[in-house]
Order: structure tokens, then C-alpha cells, then sequence
């Protein structure tokens, strides 16, 4: 048995040695490429898997990483595009260490532009440096978005003009580059265009565009209104509105029919429209008595002296009167004097009364001013499901069955006291009792599509395509091709010793030529075996042992 390998390789070297040139060649090559093609697969299969570590660097950043990642000894291909790869079991570990080192910038540079700044520089220089670091902030700031990938921030900053004419508003626009398979609320593009506004001094949120990848515009001039005229808060208010009312009518129907046994829709149609109005109205005078005085002035004048004073103030007044003269024949009544006929004139007594009363007039006065979103209209449609199947006496489950007009008109009452129906505004409800459609999710994740159970389907696919290929070039293409060189080479004139069925020198049957038939060659091995049973075992044995 020690022996065996040796004679197999002298066979081998005489079979080689008897082959012609072009097959020896052939032969050489057809064992390297296999070799090769072995050695090949298994170091493919143990090479480590590349997967994206950043993807759309600019030059800077990449120069920047890629030197990190060489004092970091970390293996790295890349791409075009701006596409670096690391080994998959390295991705997230280098990200977090990348991070800490502010690597990737994005290619924005902020206010780190001032803190060296050049001896020399102009104010020119000076604003234009500004201008880039605050650009570079707010692109900074919006890439912090979770549907941002990367920002760009354009500011036009004018000249500041002591000449009112001449000044000038600044304006922003603002490119967005959004993660694949996002998008921005427009709530979200409002809040860009704010933080924008407010980061620049005397720029307005109309002065702002924002823009993504693919040139759509984000903004538009009428503050974010839609086709219908109304802007996103409104929508966003007029959802609510509905939202609450489908949840109040659910949670007060699903109580009787179940949960899930009921699906409401509500649309609201609000007016956002703002309105105010004065009136002033006035009624007939009521009856004095229920009237309220706005004012009363009252005057009574009564004089009781016989002798008042007289004349005009000042000193010939006051003189002392002189002596009374009165003539024989004066007239009844008649004053012998000035003083004494004023007297006369004024009577003994005199009386002067006035009374004035203001009343209030029955005025009203009406200021009125319409809410915003005041519900104009409201439509609500309810869906309830039949009643769940029961079993009968025979255990078995009967069919779902409708709700009866009575249950229908009781749900009904309830949907239009839950929404404050009211008719004059024309509001409407429909309530309509059918069938559910069962449908089943299944929110379990399917062996065939679960990202772990793919990774290892794929490694082992892999696996068992090197196995195969290796297996086949060895047993299927080696080892037929070092058997047929490895056997025992015939003598020459070997086929003209002995006749056909008779053992040559040795007990072995004679060889026979190609031509025999295969019938004739199973012939005449039965034939030996008949005749010598002892060697025919012997060489069974041998080649059982080979084997």
C-alpha cells in the first residue's frame, strides 16, 4: 500500500510523457484554470461585503474622510459620484467616528470663516465672508431635518442706503435636497421659510423661495394658499374640525354596535371669512313714567320786598335822596320822586318759576363681529355593520344580520345630537346599516421578504454555488482526467497473445481490442470466472481494497 501513491505518479508521469504536445498543453491549462478558478471563488467568498458609507460628497469632503479613514486603517473603495464604501461590519462604527471629527461638512462652510480672519481684508471682504458663514449655518440647520438630506442657502443681502428711495429689501432662496422617498409638509416648507426670515434682519417670509431636487417649487406668493383659498393652517384646522366630530360620533355609536362596527365621515364647510357690523336703532317714546331722566333743572324766582334796590350801582347811587316835593294836584298813585315811582312800579309781591326734564332716548347700539371658521355646514355619513353572527342550538355560527328600523332611527338621533344638527343651516345625515368586508393584514414581516432572512439566504446561496462549482471541477473534471492517466499502460503487442476467453501468463484474461463488442467482452469475463473462480476473486479483492 506504501508503494501505491509512488506507482500511481509513475504512471501518471508515463501517461503524461506519451501524450502529444497540444494535449499537453491543453491539459496544463485546463488544470491551471480549475486550480484558479478554486482558489478564485473561495477567496471571493471570503472577501468581506462594501457597502456605502456616504454617498454625493464634493471634493473637499472626500479628500477629508478618505484621509481619516487611511489614519484610521480602515479599507475603503471609491465610486463615482462621491460614493465612498467600507467593509458592511465597519459602517455605522465609522460614521459615529467621522462624526465627532464634524466630518462630512456637506460642503457648507459656516461662521468658522471669522475666526481667522486675514490681515488686509476689506469691509467688502469682511461682508462677503459673513454672508457665506450664515449661509452656511442655515444650510447647516436645515440639513438637521430628518426628510433633509443636504440644504443650500442663497442670501442677497443689499447695500444698506441712508436714502429711503433707494433701499432696498433682502430676499433668500433656498434648495432642498430631500432623502429618497421623502417629502415636506407644508407646514414644514413654512417653518424653512421662517427660520430663514428670522435669521436675516428686515427680510420677509414672501422674499423667501424654497425649492427641491427636482425644481419644484415649495412656495408660492399667496402665503401658502391653496386652489381652494384657503392656506395650510385652515386646512390643517378644517381636518381637525372633522376629525373630532367623526371621533365623537364613533366613540357614542361604537358603545351600542361595538368596536370597529362603525366608520363616520364628517365634511365641515367653514367660513373663514372676517366681518364686523354697527347698528344704532331708536324706539317710539314710551309713557313718561317709564322713561329715565337724563337731566332736570328746576328755577323759582319769588321777590317779596316793597322797596328793592334800585338804579345804578356806583356813587350817585348811594347819595342821600332830596327833600320830597309834591305838587297840590298830583294824580292818585303818582310819585312825588323817581325813587318813590319804582317802587310803586315793582308791587308788592312778584313769583317766576321753570322747571326743565331731559329724558334718555330708547337707543341701541349693536356692534357685531363673525368668529373665523364658523361652521356654515356640516355632512356626516355613518356606516354601521350588521350584527355579529351568532351560534344557534346546533352549535353552529349563523349569518350576520341586519339592524331593525328601530335600532337604525335610535343611531340616527344619536349621530345628530352628537353633531348639533341643525336644519337651518342645512345640515345632513345619512346613516346606511350593510355588511363589513373582512380584511385580514397580516402585519407580520414574510420569512421571504425579512431583511436578516435575506442577508442569510444570500450568504448561503453563495456558499453552496462555490461548493457546487468546486466539487464539479474536482470530481466531474479532475479526477476523470488523473484516473485516465494514472492507469497501468498496455504492453505493445499485447493484443496478439493468447485467444479469445484464454488467461494470459499471469491468469488474467487477454485484453481485448477496441473493437469487441461490449456483449462480447461481458462474455468473455463470465467465461474466465467460470474457469477460475480463485483469481477472479483475488482481483475483486484488489479492487475493493483500491477503492
Amino acid at each position: 500500500m506504501a508503494a501505491q501513491p509512488q506507482q500511481l505518479f509513475t504512471n501518471f508521469a508515463l501517461r503524461f510523457n506519451e501524450l502529444p504536445a497540444p494535449r499537453k498543453m491543453a491539459l496544463g491549462a485546463a488544470l491551471a484554470a480549475a486550480i484558479a478558478l478554486i482558489v478564485g471563488l473561495f477567496l471571493w467568498s471570503g472577501a468581506p461585503e462594501y457597502k456605502v458609507l456616504f454617498s454625493n460628497l464634493s471634493e473637499r469632503d472626500a479628500g477629508s474622510i478618505t484621509a481619516a479613514l487611511q489614519q484610521m486603517n480602515a479599507p475603503y473603495k471609491t465610486e463615482a459620484g462621491g460614493t465612498l464604501l467600507v467593509q458592511s461590519d465597519q459602517v455605522y462604527d465609522l460614521r459615529f467616528k467621522l462624526a465627532a471629527q464634524n466630518l462630512p461638512k456637506g460642503g457648507a462652510v459656516g461662521f468658522e470663516l471669522m475666526d481667522s480672519p486675514k490681515l488686509g481684508m476689506t469691509q467688502f471682504q469682511e461682508q462677503i465672508a459673513f454672508q457665506r458663514g450664515m449661509e452656511g449655518e442655515l444650510a447647516r440647520t436645515m440639513q438637521a431635518l430628518s426628510s433633509v438630506e443636504s440644504a443650500r442657502v442663497h442670501l442677497a443681502i443689499p447695500k444698506p442706503s441712508v436714502f429711503i428711495r433707494d433701499k432696498q429689501k433682502p430676499s433668500a432662496s433656498v434648495l432642498i435636497n430631500l432623502h429618497p422617498g421623502r417629502t415636506l409638509e407644508p407646514g414644514q416648507v413654512q417653518s424653512i421659510v421662517h427660520l430663514v426670515s428670522s435669521s436675516v434682519p428686515e427680510l420677509s417670509p414672501n422674499n423667501v423661495t424654497v425649492v427641491d431636487q427636482a425644481g419644484n417649487l415649495l412656495t408660492n406668493s399667496n402665503d401658502g394658499q391653496t386652489a381652494l383659498g384657503l392656506n395650510s393652517n385652515q386646512l390643517d384646522f378644517v381636518r381637525q374640525i372633522e376629525s373630532n366630530y367623526a371621533q365623537s360620533i364613533e366613540s357614542i355609536v361604537s358603545a351600542i354596535v361595538g368596536s370597529g362596527n362603525v366608520k363616520a365621515q364628517v365634511r365641515a364647510d367653514l367660513d373663514f371669512s372676517e366681518s364686523e357690523a354697527t347698528s344704532e336703532t331708536y324706539r317710539p317714546n314710551p309713557t313718561p313714567d317709564a322713561q329715565a331722566i337724563r337731566s332736570q333743572q328746576s328755577v323759582e324766582d319769588i321777590n317779596n320786598a316793597a322797596n328793592p334796590a334800585q338804579g345804578v350801582p356806583g356813587a350817585l347811587t348811594n347819595q342821600p335822596p332830596g327833600p320830597a316835593t309834591a305838587p297840590l294836584n298830583a294824580p292818585p298813585g303818582a310819585n312825588a320822586g323817581p325813587n318813590t315811582g319804582a317802587a310803586g312800579a315793582q308791587g308788592g309781591n312778584s313769583s317766576r318759576k321753570e322747571n326743565t326734564v331731559n329724558f334718555e332716548l330708547d337707543k341701541t347700539i349693536r356692534h357685531t363681529k363673525e368668529p373665523l371658521g364658523r361652521v356654515k355646514r356640516l355632512s356626516v355619513a355613518v356606516v354601521v355593520n350588521y350584527k355579529s353572527a351568532s351560534t344557534d342550538a346546533e352549535g353552529q355560527p349563523s349569518k350576520p344580520t341586519p339592524l331593525s328600523p328601530a335600532e337604525l332611527a335610535q343611531i340616527n338621533n344619536l349621530v345628530r345630537e352628537s353633531m348639533g344638527f341643525n336644519a337651518q343651516r342645512g345640515d345632513s345625515v345619512n346613516v346606511v346599516n350593510a355588511a363589513f368586508t373582512e380584511s385580514k393584514l397580516d402585519l407580520d414581516i414574510p420569512l421571504w421578504k425579512d431583511p436578516d432572512n435575506l442577508a442569510m439566504a444570500k450568504d448561503l446561496l453563495k456558499n453552496l454555488l462555490i461548493f457546487g462549482l468546486a466539487f464539479y471541477l474536482v470530481f466531474g473534471v479532475l479526477r476523470p482526467i488523473l484516473r485516465d492517466m494514472a492507469k497501468v499502460p498496455e504492453p505493445p503487442g499485447s493484443e496478439a497473445e493468447g485467444e479469445p476467453g484464454e488467461a494470459g501468463e499471469e491468469g488474467e484474461p487477454a485484453v481485448q481490442s477496441p473493437e469487441d463488442s461490449y456483449s462480447e467482452i461481458l462474455a468473455k469475463v463470465r467465461e474466465f470466472a467460470k474457469k477460475d473462480p480463485k483469481v477472479t476473486a483475488d482481483i475483486v479483492k484488489e479492487w475493493m481494497n483500491k477503492e
